[in-house]
């Protein structure tokens, strides 16, 4: 890619390579056995740095910095553990779920966009330069990233939804944060048109460098970076420090929902670090573009999306999967240049046999349908007490399909994404309004219904966004 060679910073600053590819690590640091078995008994933000460190040279962040950033990151979850592992049901025999959600806006999304916005603010006041981070949001990316960068000096950020088709509380989210440099604009179309946009203006090399963009959608490297530290993190909360250090180290799998594949790709590069990982299983909802690729080959772009109980991944186009797909090509960028180039002139990417066996070696898919939905929240509620929001609820239940296809005896962590605070009407739906009324709800997230709110509505034409952030920002 033409961005080769780029520094963590520049990288982090950049978001897009200037072709509008992503960037990726030329390789992968290696996690010995022995500097797993050191890391166990560290809290959330010591192993952050441990992790992060193995990335981020010095001479780019200092230790202390890091440390700092860090810290500061993670000093806002609502949890002590940050993200903890719970075995649900009587004596931990229900699922094993990571729970990602104990952040400011209840989303697994602020695990990488609070330390995201530490880290902007830090290279940006290093410099003394003013950047527009520019996003697209399917729901949560966009309340998280505003939580993460609200107030923050020389920083400007403009976040797009699509108009009507988040959720009412995501909205509230992001339209009730009064800070001056937050700008949330409704585009009149989907999330691909609001995504789309975007990346044709990250393309767009003066539209780049009037404003002086960054991105904080899932392809900034430094988010994918983020997530793969709680991968390491439930892997310890799940296996014991081995007594014998030479036996092989136990493994266990992942069910992880899956729209963007950002989350799931934070979990191959874990395994590529060297953590023993058994199976990656990435769970999708009716938008299945994924599991038609794991299952038959096919990464077909659908003509449109269907609207779920699982808005957050509601998407056309995984923008991640491209970085999984390169290394399927032996991280050969030509190929996979071809490949992209095919795919955007017909919407169609068929793999070949060897493609294919390839892709279903790191990973397993399924999906889950709206009904399967609801019943795997109605289930888990009834015999585990224990209440899943409609997208977490897709993880757990595609473990539970995939029973006979899992190797036996693994233990699998479903990944929780989001809080079911955000996501009433499906929950209600699960195990009943009456039941539901009774269950104490978030006080952050109850205060939202109240609170004043602003944002633009715009076409969904990158000339009319640009229009926007002009007039607002004077550029």
């Amino acid at each position: 890619p033409k961005g080769a060679g780029l520094g963590f910073e520049e990288t982090v600053l950049t978001g897009l390579a200037p072709d509008g590819g992503l960037f990726v690590p030329q390789w992968f640091p290696q996690v010995s056995p022995e500097m797993l078995d050191s890391w166990y008994g560290l809290d959330f933000p010591s192993l952050a740095f441990a992790v992060m460190s193995l990335y981020i040279p010095r001479s780019q962040v200092s230790a202390d910095d890091l440390r700092s950033i860090v810290e500061r990151s993670y000093s806002t979850f609502r949890h002590e553990e940050v993200t903890p592992v719970i075995r649900t049901g009587a004596e931990g025999k229900g699922p094993k779920v990571l729970e990602l959600f104990h952040g400011p806006t209840f989303a697994f999304k602020d695990v990488a966009l609070q330390f995201l916005g530490n880290l902007f603010e830090h290279f940006i006041g290093r410099k003394g330069k003013h950047i527009t981070v520019l996003g697209a949001t399917s729901g949560d990316t966009g309340s998280s990233a505003i939580y993460g960068l609200r107030g923050k000096k020389g920083v400007d950020v403009f976040i797009l939804f699509p108009e009507g088709r988040v959720s009412p509380i995501q909205e509230r989210q992001m339209t009730t944060v009064p800070d001056e440099n937050i700008h949330c604009v409704a585009v009149e179309g989907t999330f691909d048109d609001a995504q789309a946009i975007v990346k044709n203006m990250f393309k767009d090399e003066a539209a780049n460098k009037a404003f002086g963009l960054a991105a904080v959608n899932s392809i900034n490297w430094a988010r994918i970076l983020a997530q793969i530290v709680y991968y390491f993190y439930a892997y310890m909360r799940i296996v014991p420090k081995p007594v014998d250090t030479d036996a092989p180290r136990r493994k266990i799998s992942f069910s992880v929902p899956t729209g963007n594949f950002g989350d799931i790709l934070a979990g191959y590069y874990a395994k590529r670090m060297g953590l023993p990982v058994e199976q990656l299983v990435p769970a999708t909802n009716e938008n299945d573009i994924i599991h038609r690729f794991f299952s038959k080959g096919e990464y077909f772009k659908p003509a449109a999306v269907s609207p779920t109980l699982s808005p957050s991944m509601d998407i056309c186009v995984s923008s991640n999967f491209e970085r999984f797909l390169y290394h399927m090509a032996d991280d050969k960028p030509q190929v996979l240049s071809e490949w992209m180039e095919t795919f955007e002139k017909t919407g169609k990417l068929q793999a070949d046999a060897e493609l294919l066996e390839k892709s279903q070696r790191e990973m397993v898919s399924e999906r889950l349908s709206q009904d399967e939905i609801i019943a795997t929240i109605r289930a888990n509620y009834e015999q585990h007490q224990y209440l899943l929001d409609p997208h977490s609820a897709i993880g757990v239940g595609v473990a539970d399909k995939l029973v006979g296809k899992l190797t036996a005896g693994v233990p699998v962590v479903c990944l929780a994404c989001a809080h079911w605070g955000k996501f009433t009407d499906a929950v209600g739906k699960a195990i009943g309004e009456e039941t539901l009324a009774n269950i104490k709800f978030p006080d952050e997230l109850e205060a939202l219904k109240t609170l004043p709110t602003r944002k633009t509505v715009v076409p969904a034409t990158v000339e009319a966004v640009m229009q926007h952030m002009s007039k607002t920002t004077g550029k």
